[in-house]
């Protein structure tokens, strides 16, 4: 069985898209720890980050460069976290996080309520500032 991500990539289930190529696909968290929470994906699946051939590791983790700078852009932050944990969806994935604080990328946290409204507009404005 495909993995929700999977099944976003290929339009079963829609969803906020912030940067998107052949290879790559980032859109917003639904249940962000901060606004502008962001996953980055291959569109390959793969369950594991480290399973990914070199070539498609390089071009995710530059794809994710590209999305977390147009975060910088959008969102009022400190720096853009990362975090790699694989243990929730069976298909890799890189958040990307804005954040003031050391403890902003704690996934025990109360996750923010936001609109779908509030989701469209980040999105859009984080995908007009992509380089």
């Amino acid at each position: 069985m495909a993995s929700i991500f999977s099944r976003i990539v290929a339009g079963e289930i829609p969803s906020y898209k912030v940067a998107e190529d052949d290879r790559f696909l980032a859109f917003l968290d639904i249940n962000p720890l901060a606004k502008g929470h962001t996953l980055v994906i291959p569109k390959k699946e793969t369950d594991n980050i480290f399973d990914i051939d070199d070539e498609e590791y390089q071009g995710l983790f530059l794809f994710a460069k590209k999305v977390a700078k147009s975060l910088k852009k959008c969102i009022q932050c400190e720096k853009i976290g990362m975090a790699v944990i694989g243990l929730e969806v069976a298909h890799a994935h890189i958040h990307l996080v804005p954040i003031n604080g050391v403890y902003d990328i704690d996934f025990r946290k109360p996750k923010l309520k936001l609109s779908p409204e509030e989701f469209k507009m980040i999105a859009d404005r984080v995908a007009t500032r992509m380089e």
